[in-house]
């Protein structure tokens, strides 16, 4: 089990995925790209500030990802589609942490939050594992479908770049 503060977070090959973040809707985007990525995730953030939930819960994967990226490739790729929506995820293990994207999802408020749940998710996964993450929304609408994409996306790209050299 590795943890980052309030966060613990175990990568297995074997059985479900659980996820307990304290934020519904990313529980279950955690969970969508852990499956299309094909890893397990047992992560839990102890209780606290919903907008600070999301930042911990990237931040586990990010130091739980870290090692596997430095033995794969460091590089990763993934395009998926969710209903309407099409999203592209490219990361990189640079050692730079940014997230550059095209969506802009600040005034969706998703499970409740005050900031956009994808940025701040993202933002703690490339800062605690050095990567660089560009998002491209290629088409979509509904924020439900966007964010599906997105992070399922980001699941096949992680994969992809945990993956051998």
């Amino acid at each position: 089990m590795i943890g980052t503060g309030s966060a613990q977070v175990e990568l297995r090959d074997e059985g479900p995925s659980s996820v307990a973040t304290g934020v519904a809707v990313l529980d279950h985007l955690l969970e969508e790209s852990a499956g299309t990525g094909r890893f397990r995730v047992q992560l839990e953030v102890a209780p606290g500030e919903p907008d600070a939930e999301v930042g911990a819960a990237g931040g586990a994967l990010g130091e739980a990802f870290r090692p596997l990226l430095a033995a794969g490739s460091g590089r990763g790729v993934g395009i998926v589609p969710a209903e309407e929506a099409l999203a592209m995820v490219v990361l990189e293990l640079a050692g730079k942490p940014l997230v550059a994207s095209n969506v802009d999802l600040s005034t969706t408020r998703a499970g409740g939050l005050r900031t956009d749940l994808a940025m701040s998710f993202l933002s703690g996964l490339a800062e605690v594992a050095g990567l660089t993450i560009h998002v491209r929304l290629i088409e979509g609408q509904d924020s439900q479908h966007v964010l599906s994409a997105i992070f399922t996306a980001l699941g096949v790209a992680l994969a992809d770049a945990c993956a051998p050299r």
